[in-house]
């Protein structure tokens, strides 16, 4: 086996620089760039490693490490977590400050590599700036503080393991069920330490999205509520998005007639006009989805982990409602004892659709959905033309900036 001798932060380096993902059928990197604040910890090795490859890992400074660190997170959603930036910052409160970030990731199952410089092994330089010096577990850092928010943690204590740990915090920032934050951290004397890598660790990488599909028994059972459904609705939610499946989710409902609503993170998943759209759902929502959710005997979720603020803390549906779940996350498919469907939404969709061919909703239920959402966008329209004699309002704002953007 051919070998080659580098630093523990030249080779992880040299690792992420190797790592590809497909976008629209182009090839690009998977990390096409770090934000980083360098202080001890990633100064002396990481930040040497990281100038070597500046004209294809470029690195922005960031003032703030939470703010770079949310900054991350953002081009993680906006890439529809296809690709993954990179944060890194120095020992101690430096590292702190990107918790938040990583909540934030872990909560919305979002990817961002998170790479925090950490104490000395050795300890003989001990106590460095801002150690923790914990007084009864002297191996506990700061950086320990990230493990309730990292989908997946860990700590390089010699050269060796980043050989695993790499591809495993790479295939858990990718996976659809287990996204989220990938956290290392880099103890300064273990970054400076050469290791004989093998060469096939830097082997290029293309990495594509996995689409699992259902189950078939799963999936029956789904078909069987469904297709005994009088009022159905659909909620879209961020992994429609993720997945690739607007276009079979939004034909979906247009085909068989069921009102459709989206979560936040679902935004986009259909257009404002779409035949049986019915605008947002739960407490941010509308009165448009939440009177039809109201009524709805069966509740198609697809890629939404049914958090808070989209069901209304669970006031927004009948007590005997029934609930179909189609989700990558076996954790968010079987909530509220719904029938759990647990797959790629795209690949799901494209399936049930095939089963629900001669399905059709009553056409009084789709145009009280439609009736419904004419009279939010009346609603809408109102707040955008009120007048108020201390100034513009806030839904004045909101409606001249849409406008703009529809004269464009």
């Amino acid at each position: 086996m051919s070998t080659i001798r580098l630093t523990m932060a030249q080779a992880l380096v040299k690792f992420l620089v190797n790592q590809f993902t497909i976008i629209d059928g182009k090839r690009e990197p998977l990390f096409p760039g770090a934000f980083g604040i360098f202080g001890h910890g990633n100064v002396t090795c990481l930040s040497e490693a990281l100038f070597e490859v500046k004209d294809i890992l470029p690195v922005w400074r960031g003032q703030n490490e939470q703010s770079m660190a949310l900054a991350a997170v953002a081009f993680g959603k906006a890439k529809l977590r296809r690709q993954i930036m990179i944060a890194t910052s120095s020992i101690g409160p430096g590292a702190t400050n990107m918790i938040t970030a990583a909540g934030v990731a872990h909560a919305n199952r979002l990817p961002i590599l998170i790479l925090a410089g950490d104490t000395f092994q050795n300890r003989r330089p001990d106590p460095v700036l801002q150690q923790v010096e914990h007084y009864g577990v002297p191996s506990v850092t700061v950086n320990d503080g990230f493990k309730p928010v990292s989908r997946y943690w860990d700590r390089i204590t010699h050269p060796a393991p980043i050989i695993s740990s790499l591809p495993q915090a790479v295939a858990t920032m990718l996976d659809p069920a287990d996204c989220g934050p990938a956290f290392i951290g880099l103890p300064q004397d273990i970054q400076e330490l050469a290791f004989d890598y093998p060469e096939a660790f830097f082997t290029p990488t293309v990495h594509e999205i996995a689409r699992n599909r259902p189950d078939a028994n799963r999936l029956k059972a789904a078909i069987e509520v469904l297709k005994s459904a009088k009022r159905p609705m659909i909620i879209a939610g961020g992994g429609v998005r993720y997945s690739g499946a607007e276009a079979i989710v939004a034909k979906f409902a247009s085909d068989h007639g069921i009102p459709i609503a989206e979560t936040m993170a679902g935004k986009a998943s259909v257009v404002h006009s779409h035949a049986t759209y019915i605008g947002p759902l739960g407490v941010t929502g509308s009165t448009s989805a939440n009177n039809i959710a109201a009524e709805a005997d069966v509740i198609l979720s697809i890629g939404t982990r049914l958090q808070d603020f989209t069901t209304g803390s669970w006031t927004c549906f009948s007590h005997d409602a029934k609930f179909i779940s189609v989700n990558a996350a076996r954790y968010d498919a079987v909530k509220h004892r719904a029938v759990a469907v647990v797959g790629d939404a795209k690949v799901t969709m494209e399936e049930l659709s095939a089963a629900m061919k001669d399905f059709k909703v009553d056409k009084a239920w789709t145009k009280k959905g439609q009736d419904e959402m004419a009279i939010w966008n009346a609603a809408v329209d109102g707040y955008k033309t009120t007048t108020n004699s201390g100034g513009a309002t806030y839904g004045q704002m909101v409606g001249m900036v849409a406008d703009k953007d529809e004269e464009r």
